[in-house]
């Protein structure tokens, strides 16, 4: 039987977000470990040729996907930061609950994020890195401009933050506590951080 592989297509209308897509589905599923350029190609009907159009080879797909996690994550962060009322609690209350259903709903696509961010040779990741943890920096001088936040470095306040929201995360993503858990503790988080990080009267 002649092998059909190299009957398939070439061309593909959509080939670089296809990959993606199918990279991103096979990684939740599978791990990143598993993902293949030559099988995702497969996976979407083209030749085992037509991905290194878009990525010469894997690492340059899972930067990708790590590049476009970090631009959905602003996007995400965004969104949520718009729709809050106007007052810092509920700013900073909606924009981290956000943050929380995306590091649940994409736990391996964070992960390989975070990843991808330290790696040597990461920069467009790191670029695109920088929106999203603007955007909650931004939100914590916002705090200490109305005087909800204390003042001083905001490196500290946002790491005890971010570790908490990834410690929930974690157990959820573990099934350690019930995913229908998730906001009821970011609610008590957040409460207790806005206690905790307050000036001191």
């Amino acid at each position: 039987m002649p092998d059909t592989t190299d009957e398939r297509p070439y061309h593909h209308g959509r080939l670089r977000a296809a990959l993606l897509d199918a990279a991103e589905r096979r990684m939740r599923e599978q791990g990143a470990d598993q993902l293949s350029l030559r099988d995702l190609a497969r996976e979407i009907g083209v030749s085992h040729a037509a991905p290194r159009r878009h990525f010469p080879d894997r690492q340059a797909l899972l930067d990708a996907l790590a590049e476009d996690g970090f631009t959905r994550l602003d996007t995400v962060l965004r969104t949520a930061l718009t729709g809050a009322d106007k007052d810092f609690p509920s700013r900073v209350r909606a924009t981290m609950t956000a943050y929380a259903h995306f590091a649940t709903e994409n736990a391996a696509l964070l992960e390989l994020m975070y990843a991808g961010k330290h790696r040597p040779g990461g920069t467009r990741i790191v670029k695109a890195a920088e929106a999203p943890f603007e955007l909650m920096n931004e939100l914590l001088v916002e705090g200490q401009a109305q005087g909800a936040l204390q003042p001083g470095a905001l490196d500290r306040i946002g790491i005890i933050l971010l570790a908490t929201l990834q410690g929930i995360a974690a157990i959820i993503n573990g099934n350690i506590v019930e995913r229908e858990l998730l906001d009821d503790l970011v609610d008590t988080a957040i409460d207790q951080f806005l206690r905790g990080a307050r000036p001191l009267p």
